[in-house]
């Protein structure tokens, strides 16, 4: 498997995890899927063995940042360089805290899965990326990172604050041949686990809220990390004015 090229999603599940592990494997790529519930990890990756992907398995709790190195080292000790890393974790709980009722301590539970572990995964990788002279790293988050918006803050201001970071490390690679971007996502995931839970017991999900097809973002990824003409994407895109 080390002589195909690796794609790892830290934060895989079954809705945007799964899409950029047919979309990347349908291209060829092996895929590396990490995220922390032990057991839907490995019925994921079952499952997609069973559609003909190469898959293999990472349990690990991102928020462990002494165990990042560790992790990097794991997957491409089994499949090779890692050639793509999109980090996209959903925690269990979604950290978002009305701007009012936000307090240091608040912040200080959410720094870990939101600020620290996409910045020591991204130097991590992009360290061992520039050497070889080739990679991407994908950062996923919300559209409130980019847009504030008053009832939703927490996560998005640490989220903002990884975006700041993305943006200067794009640039500062831009001469290495490594990729750094990010996406931002105004809308519910399609088949997510998020959504799971939303209509969970009977509930539907008010007809209000935007819904987007997890491919469509897998697709974007892809465009990004190939094409590289910009930075970062937005889904749903801003209207054009």
């Amino acid at each position: 498997m080390a002589d195909r090229k690796t794609i790892a999603i830290f934060g895989a599940g079954i809705g945007l995890g799964a899409s950029l592990a047919r979309h990347y494997g349908k291209q060829g790529y092996q895929v590396a899927l990490v995220a922390r519930h032990e057991g839907a990890l490995h019925e994921l990756t079952s499952k997609l063995k069973d559609e003909g992907l190469e898959v293999a398995a990472f349990p690990a709790d991102l928020t462990h940042l002494e165990g990042l190195p560790g992790l990097v080292d794991a997957i491409e000790m089994q499949l090779g360089a890692i050639d793509v890393a999109v980090y996209a974790p959903v925690p269990s709980e979604g950290g978002f805290v009305p701007t009012t009722q936000l307090d240091a301590a608040a912040v200080q539970e959410l720094v870990p899965i939101y600020t620290l572990a996409p910045i020591e995964l991204a130097y991590r990788l992009t360290t061992i990326m520039t050497q070889r002279g080739a990679g991407a790293i994908v950062v996923v988050g919300g559209l409130a990172a980019v847009r504030p918006m008053p009832g939703l803050s927490g996560a998005p201001a640490l989220m903002a604050a990884t975006r700041n970071y993305i943006h200067a490390l794009h640039g500062g690679l831009a001469p290495s041949g490594v990729f750094a971007g990010a996406i931002y996502i105004g809308a519910m995931i399609e088949g997510s686990t998020g959504m799971k839970v939303a209509t969970s017991g009977g509930r539907t999900i008010d007809p209000r809220l935007t819904t987007i097809s997890p491919d469509t973002v897998a697709e974007a990824i892809w465009r990004l990390t190939t094409e590289r003409t910009q930075v970062e994407a937005i889904l749903p895109a801003f209207p054009q004015s």
